[in-house]
């Protein structure tokens, strides 16, 4: 496989073209800094607000971007996404309740606790219901997320529209991805989880590999369907959560980056996943990049950059039949 990298052109694009973007984000914004006269402002600036951002926009696409390519896997559904199966509706409404209403009981990690706690009980709730003849369904966990995510949708906007107008425009920029509460207390806890469902999936992608060509053919090649979509799915559950936790909903990222990379690497999980991860970061981070720069001093939340910059261009994939698969 490293051989593989270095000889892939498209591969190497990909790569560099990330970590340029990775660090112009670290320096570009309302103040341009200058890396090679650094003053004590600029120093405070990009260790103190932009690069905690940075890292959590990192783990965050990361996690959405790995998480949409292993469903797409796993449910077999080129349309698939981290937010298909409502973990992130029960997320949403367990932080918007803590943001609206003030229960800070633990300070700064109050919000992403409850959004985490919402997210690991609907993953459980969706699991539960997906789970039938001995093991989890494609169709069951669908539909289960579906329905679980139109349910907390509504208590939601239930939740909103009696609450009072104090906290409503924080609670609303959490939900599209604001990522202005970015704190390096953070960044330790989001890695820990993302890093551990990524590990799950990369332990497991031989045997995604196999079920993306059908239970029965992954039974002949020695996998247990029922045992590798159980692992998978609590790897999508640990990334999509504490990608939540972190930042709020944002879209696009784990339904679009796949697609992409997989233009460039093809449907192998054994590149696609770590490089999936690595667009996503970096779709992120610009999306952050523009939002806080692009009309300064306001900000746009990261979710709704991508998906002024996904919505387009997914139309236009949707015309590739040849690169969405179906």
């Amino acid at each position: 496989m490293p051989l593989y990298f270095v000889k892939s052109p498209k591969i190497i694009l990909l790569i560099v073209l990330s970590l340029i973007i990775l660090f112009l984000s670290v320096l570009i914004g309302p103040k341009f800094i200058n890396p090679f006269n650094l003053d004590d402002t600029g120093r405070q600036i990009i260790f103190s607000i932009r690069l905690p951002r940075v890292l959590v926009s990192i783990l965050m696409g990361s996690a959405l971007g790995a998480s949409g390519a292993i469903l797409q896997g796993l449910l077999r559904n080129p349309l698939a996404d981290p937010y298909i199966l409502g973990i992130s509706s029960g997320a949403t409404l367990m932080a918007v309740v803590g943001l609206l209403f003030g229960k800070i009981i633990f300070g700064l990690f109050s919000i992403p606790l409850l959004a985490f706690i919402g997210a690991i009980f609907t993953g459980i709730a969706v699991g539960v219901m997906g789970y039938k003849r001995g093991g989890l369904l494609p169709e069951r966990l669908l539909l289960a997320g579906i329905g679980m995510g139109f349910l907390f949708s509504s208590i939601l906007m239930l939740v909103m529209s009696v609450s009072a107008d104090e906290g409503l425009k924080r609670a609303m920029l959490w939900m599209f991805g604001d990522l202005s509460m970015a704190d390096w207390l953070l960044i330790p806890y989001g890695f820990a989880f993302i890093f551990a469902g990524f590990l799950l999936s990369i332990w497991r992608v031989k045997g995604l590999n196999a079920l993306i060509l059908g239970d029965e053919i992954a039974h002949s090649l020695g996998f247990s369907p029922v045992k590798e979509r159980l692992i998978l799915f609590i790897s999508v559950g640990l990334m999509t959560a504490s990608s939540v936790s972190l930042g709020g909903i944002v879209g696009f990222i784990g339904l679009l980056i796949p697609h992409i990379v997989r233009y460039f690497v093809g449907s192998d999980c054994r590149f696609l996943l770590p490089l999936s991860a690595l667009a996503g970061g970096t779709l992120l981070c610009m999306a952050d990049t523009i939002g806080r720069t692009i009309i300064s001093p306001t900000e746009i939340p990261a979710g709704i950059i991508t998906a002024i910059i996904g919505a387009p261009y997914f139309l236009y994939l949707l015309r590739k039949k040849e690169i969405l698969g179906v």
